[in-house]
């Protein structure tokens, strides 16, 4: 059966056919900058018959359609109803400094997707959209960089039909917490957008979201890695 996208204004040239008619959706992440932009697009799509939004604090919001579990990602329910979904997007992330060493980076960054991904698609789950970051390479010496490639990669191996991959470059919005690396580098990028090639440019959270969702609703059948220019 299609169904449209009916998500407003966001979705923009994204607004296709789905293949399916989407009746569940987890997002993990959903505290996050983009995750959060998720949550808002998928509650106010009508496609979208329900949300399942596992976080480790409750959210503050509620929603005819929002489940939201809590859970510890370190030991996932392996068990839980919730997991039947037709797709999911993930958001999660961090940084090197909030995690407080590279070893606990790797698991909110390749860890914990990975599980996510492997539990959802064990239950049936069609569709994953991932982001990512620009640059993202399994082989790069740049631990951050290689990291997020090895995501990539081992999520190709997972098993959906339908994985795309969004690799933005800064990435524009109101976060919760301060990164002032973050704060100096959108100052600058928009200072320099004018000039600056389109791939390096900053990419609002919502148009990241919007793409996100628009490719997991479409669910088209392929490995697909949107690289920032083209979000």
């Amino acid at each position: 059966m299609l169904g449209s996208i009916s998500t407003a204004g966001w979705l923009g040239p994204w607004r296709v056919l789905s293949l399916y008619t989407m009746k569940t959706l987890l997002i993990v992440g959903a505290t996050g900058l983009v995750g959060r932009a998720v949550l808002r697009l998928a509650l106010g799509d009508a496609s979208i018959g329900r949300v399942i939004a596992p976080t480790r604090r409750a959210l503050e919001m509620r929603h005819e359609k929002l489940v939201n579990p809590v859970v510890d990602f370190e030991a996932l329910p392996v068990g839980a109803e919730w997991w039947r979904v037709d797709a999911v997007v993930c958001a999660l992330g961090t940084t090197i400094k909030k995690a407080g060493s590279q070893a606990a980076f790797r698991k909110v960054d390749h860890d914990h997707p990975l599980a996510v991904a492997r539990l959802a698609r064990a239950a049936g789950a069609q569709a994953y959209g991932l982001t990512s970051s620009m640059g993202a390479n399994a082989k790069s010496p740049v631990f951050y960089l290689r990291t997020k490639g090895e995501t990539e990669r081992d999520l190709a191996g997972a098993g959906f039909a339908s994985l795309t991959v969004v690799r933005p470059s800064l990435i524009g919005g109101e976060r919760d917490e301060r990164r002032w690396g973050e704060v100096l580098g959108l100052k600058l990028f928009t200072a320099l957008g004018p000039v600056l090639p389109r791939r390096y440019r900053i990419v609002p959270a919502e148009r990241i979201a919007a793409r996100l969702l628009a490719s997991v609703i479409s669910a088209q059948p392929a490995v697909r890695i949107v690289e920032s220019e083209a979000i």
